[in-house]
């Protein structure tokens, strides 16, 4: 099957893309959520992130405090790179087994971090929902409440707007309101189940 990887930088739109294609009946993969399924409380993930930056990483219940350890990682870039060498594999391993249990013509790969983790050889097209930095981080403060200078860290974390491009396939700008976007998927949408026919021909 044809496999679209979608990413974007933060607060570009991501999740209502995949809506979107979700409504086509477009199977999605979002690892994101996959990333939560992995530090859910007796997976081996979690276990080895406690081992790795501390007990006091977890709440009394024993699940991962996951606004702490995020603020942790943004300001320390080993212990990013030590979380993302216990959680990048497994992700990939639970992405390969998610593609080939699907049946549609094409699915969506959600990856926020296409560009940084370099997982492009999981996907045969790159989607890039685009919007400039300035919107960025406003969403990202409304959404996350924030203030601009942690919005901005956020951002100086992730690839460049032009490293995300400079992979794109196709394009969908995500600066106008929802029905734009709408129109945008609901064009895409034929385009990707053309390619995915070719691909048998």
């Amino acid at each position: 099957m044809l496999v679209v990887g979608l990413t974007g930088g933060i607060g570009s739109g991501k999740t209502a893309v995949s809506d979107c294609f979700a409504r086509h009946g477009v199977p999605v993969i979002d690892t994101d959520l996959i990333a939560r399924e992995l530090v859910e409380p007796g997976q081996p993930a979690l276990a080895d992130i406690a081992a790795e930056f501390g007990s006091n990483c977890l709440d009394p219940a024993g699940r991962l405090k996951r606004a702490a350890l995020r603020e942790r990682v943004f300001v320390d870039a080993a212990g990013r790179r030590r979380l993302e060498a216990i959680l990048h594999p497994r992700i990939r391993a639970a992405v390969r087994e998610r593609i080939a249990a699907l049946t549609a013509p094409y699915g969506l790969l959600v990856i926020p971090l296409l560009a940084e983790t370099g997982m492009t050889d999981l996907v045969d097209r790159v989607l890039v929902v685009d919007v400039a930095e300035a919107e960025q981080i406003r969403r990202v403060m409304a959404r996350d409440r924030i203030d601009e200078t942690q919005a901005r860290r956020i951002l100086a974390t992730q690839a460049s707007r032009s490293q995300r491009l400079a992979l794109a396939d196709e394009v969908v700008e995500n600066a106008g309101d929802f029905a734009d976007l709408e129109r945008r998927i609901a064009d895409l949408h034929p385009y990707y189940l053309r390619l995915a026919a070719e691909r048998f021909f």
